[in-house]
């Protein structure tokens, strides 16, 4: 009879497609506690890179898979939870949505990093602790950045509550809310928590399920990757029989890709041709398809990611291809070796500690600018009203029209100054 009950259990609960719905982001300043939340929501510690483990920042764009779930017995946030089976009542846990976490570095010299991954989000969770004054100089920037790449759902999540007092944290509530104030975000959930002590976090992920739908997905266009990372997983010293091709990380925007379909990367390699530097499309074949853990025969629209290639593992390693664009051959859009923007500056200069007026676009000036998943160094060479036109470090594939992000450098630091579209001339 009991056997009965569970298998009936198990029809009524299908288990959810190997891959994420939905991309959110773990953004915030730096030490507010992303990766710790992340860790605990998904039981992966996203800070694999050597320097990341010293250092204790996150340095490159992590990623973990996380499937919500609820209990069909139990009522509020306690119903919510990542276990198949209810801690509270102990029944079997309905999921809900499986989503791919997106970890940011909230560091002020990683903000090209931030902005590369920020256009891969369908929604964000932006951490403010709450043993520190609101806004610090990296929180106020990465929602600067969210609201100028679009990103319109986002969740606040007020962190460590174990280290303040209960005056302290209704204070820096209070902080929170007078930041949000008269930007797009002024109603977003404001949810305090402890990631440490696992504290609230079922009333985050409630958060997250109401208010972060599932957007709709353009399956039937032509595929459209943004590479967000790229590297060599092949073990040092490996035999040359053994060696697998390079891998791409990152996201499709529309579109799916299949195991065995040939592939184009924009802008590519670089190559001298006549001695002249020119950057030539790469040609590639999908050997396989991951999400997550799971081998997948093909994969769509959304979550991040991995696309094993036959590239030769030296032309991906080291994150060498982010920042390209992945999709059919001769249907990718067009490389710019130099860009003319519509430009709008911001009044004020985001993230700095002191009140900054964001000053001209001067001529020979370096921008660092992002574009999708891609970030260069342009130098103006043209100014006209409200445009500029700068030669570019290195090209950037993307659509006449897409939105690119302008930070200039202040002191020893690229800060967010305003965004332009990319015009054709």
């Amino acid at each position: 009879m009991a056997k009965k009950k569970k298998d009936e259990e198990q029809q009524e609960m299908p288990e959810l497609p190997g891959q994420p719905v939905l991309n959110i982001g773990m953004v915030g300043h730096v030490d507010h506690g992303k990766t710790t939340l992340l860790e605990r929501l998904s039981g992966k510690w996203t800070d694999t890179h050597s320097e990341e483990l010293k250092r204790g920042i996150t340095i490159r764009l992590g990623y973990a898979d996380v499937t919500f779930r609820k209990c069909q017995k139990c009522d509020g946030p306690k119903a919510y939870t990542t276990r198949e089976t209810c801690q509270i009542c102990n029944s079997r846990t309905k999921p809900l949505r499986k989503v791919s976490f997106v970890d940011a570095p909230g560091h002020e010299s990683l903000m090209a990093t931030m902005l590369a991954g920020a256009t891969i989000m369908d929604g964000a969770v932006l951490l403010v602790a709450a043993n520190e004054q609101c806004p610090q100089p990296q929180t106020r920037e990465h929602l600067m950045a969210l609201q100028i790449i679009g990103v319109k759902n986002v969740i606040v999540v007020q962190n460590k509550i174990d280290l303040v007092s209960e005056e302290q944290a209704i204070k820096n509530y209070e902080q929170i809310q007078e930041f949000l104030k008269g930007t797009e975000f002024e109603n977003a959930p404001v949810i305090p928590i402890s990631a440490q002590h696992r504290a609230g976090l079922g009333n985050l992920m409630q958060a997250i399920d109401e208010y972060i739908p599932t957007p709709i997905r353009e399956r039937e266009k032509e595929p459209l990757m943004l590479v967000a990372r790229s590297f060599d997983i092949n073990r040092p010293g490996i035999a040359p029989d053994a060696l697998v091709g390079g891998v791409l990380g990152g996201s499709l925007k529309q579109g799916t890709l299949h195991i065995g379909d040939t592939i184009e990367i924009k802008p590519g390699r670089n190559v001298v041709e006549k001695n002249q530097q020119v950057w030539k499309p790469i040609t590639t074949k999908i050997i396989s398809l991951n999400s997550g853990s799971l081998n997948l025969e093909s994969v769509g629209p959304s979550g991040s990611i991995g696309v094993m290639t036959s590239l030769d593992p030296s032309v991906v390693k080291s994150d060498q291809l982010t920042g390209s664009l992945v999709g059919n051959p001769g249907k990718l859009p067009k490389v710019w070796s130099e860009l003319i923007l519509d430009v709008h500056l911001l009044k004020r200069v985001v993230g700095t500690k002191e009140e900054l007026d964001v000053e001209p676009v001067k001529i020979a000036e370096p921008l660092m600018l992002n574009v999708n998943s891609a970030a260069t160094v342009g130098i103006v060479i043209e100014l006209r009203k409200n445009k500029i036109k700068c030669r570019l470090k290195l090209p950037v594939c993307a659509d006449a029209g897409s939105r690119v992000t302008i930070s200039r450098r202040i002191g020893n630091r690229f800060r967010l100054i305003g965004y332009g579209e990319i015009m054709e001339k």
